[in-house]
């Protein structure tokens, strides 16, 4: 019987990289020919075993294993980069799965209790078209066909044009849905991609869920105004409330336990010589817990309008996105950490603030969850992006312990 072997799959990443990088990083965005030749590639590694692969009607690619049961257990993640990427960022969680997989086709001799599926999502991160988490979203039905039907590259092509190059039809991709028909559990594993873990010395961590998110513009009206002969306690500056709603938003985050970001500003008439008349703000606020998040949210609002009244001027806010926070399976959470104490013997648990195709899993009513490995530098979507090689090895031996723990629950749920 062939046991698991770590080894490999840290090899095949590198493999991986030298086929679909370079200087710059990993070029491995969707919809492109460096994506197909990585889905050729990962084709190529799938077909060694004797299992069923095909493409779904969102372009997702799935492998299937098959059990004793129609009850599935799926593992997932996704082959596509951002450009100028990092080599890990979705490409472990498949390369690992397909490790795992290995194993458990050798160790039950093709036939395991239940079916065993991966699935390399297309498109998560949304880098050419501006829409994360495409595949999954169609497969969980949550994908707004009439936004994603306009959205364009920067050379102007459209996504549903661009599907078609690869064989996708745009308008029958939620048709990819009937693929969770059997689905029993949903296991990912990702680089956290953030600082936590390095922080505090941990190689893995079990993830609680994802992220909340209220994303909003915030737009202060002034007055426009001579920045010579206006005198200051005249003016009508909507910068100036800006300039204090960003301190205080983040001090709203940090009371509640979550984050926000002000990401961009913009004035107009933005010259050196004017008051500003206008001033746009963007506040991106997540939490995993969604009471909290509306607290913030409501909090921000209020803090906006008592600076504007400050100022003499006005504030109108406007919906850019929002989601609710995501939560993991509470069995599978705890599968998770038993897991990762059985490898290592230190556990974490952590939410998201990044979000995954996971999350697009657990809003389809498949019980989900997520192991982090850490990151180098607490650093990805960049082309330093890294992690240990002996964490990864670990990462992928607790994915695999975490794999079969969920074969057995999967079999008989308790």
């Amino acid at each position: 019987m062939s046991a698991l072997n770590p080894k490999r799959t840290v090899a095949e990443l590198k493999e991986l990289r030298s086929l679909t990088g370079d200087e710059n990083g990993a070029q491995r965005v969707a919809f492109t020919k460096t994506w197909v030749a990585t889905r050729a590639w990962l084709r190529q590694k799938l077909e060694a075993l004797p299992v069923e692969i095909h493409t779904d009607a969102a372009g997702n690619l799935w492998t299937t294993l098959r059990g004793e049961s129609d009850r599935a257990l799926l593992m997932g993640g996704h082959m596509d980069s951002v450009p100028n990427g990092g080599w890990l960022d979705g490409c472990l969680n498949v390369v690992a799965g397909l490790e795992v997989l290995r194993r458990i086709h050798a160790q039950y001799n093709g036939k395991p209790p239940v079916t065993v599926r991966l699935v390399d999502w297309a498109d998560e991160e949304g880098a050419r078209f501006g829409k994360s988490l495409f595949g999954s979203s169609a497969c969980s039905g949550n994908l707004d066909l009439d936004e994603a039907r306009g959205l364009k590259d920067k050379d102007g092509i459209r996504l549903p044009d661009a599907l078609k190059e690869i064989g996708v039809d745009f308008e029958r991709v939620k048709e990819c849905g009937a693929e969770l028909k059997h689905a029993a559990a949903y296991l990912e594993l990702h680089i956290e991609q953030g600082p936590v873990l390095l922080d505090l010395n941990l190689p893995l961590g079990v993830v609680l869920g994802t992220f909340g998110v209220e994303r909003h513009a915030i737009t202060f009206h002034g007055q426009a105004a001579h920045s010579g002969s206006t005198p200051m306690n005249r003016r009508k500056d909507a910068f100036l409330a800006a300039a204090k709603m960003s301190p205080e938003s983040y001090r709203i985050a940090e009371r509640h336990g979550g984050v926000c970001t002000i990401g961009s500003c913009t004035t107009k008439p933005g010259i050196v010589t004017s008051v500003v008349e206008e001033c746009r703000i963007t506040l991106d606020q997540r939490h995993l817990d969604a009471a909290a998040l509306a607290q913030m949210l409501s909090e921000a609002k209020a803090a906006s309008e008592k600076f504007a009244r400050e100022g003499n001027v006005k504030v109108t806010w406007e919906r850019l996105w929002q989601i609710e926070p995501v939560l993991f399976n509470p069995r599978l959470i705890d599968l998770c950490d038993e897991a990762i104490g059985e490898t290592c013997g230190q556990r974490h648990r952590l939410p998201s603030g990044p979000l995954h195709d996971a999350a697009e899993v657990a809003r389809a009513g498949v019980p989900t969850v997520m192991m982090f490995v850490q990151s180098l530098h607490g650093i990805s979507h960049n082309k330093i992006e890294d992690t240990k090689e002996e964490h990864l090895e670990l990462c992928v031996t607790a994915f695999d312990k975490l794999a079969e723990k969920t074969l057995h629950w999967v079999r008989s749920p308790t």
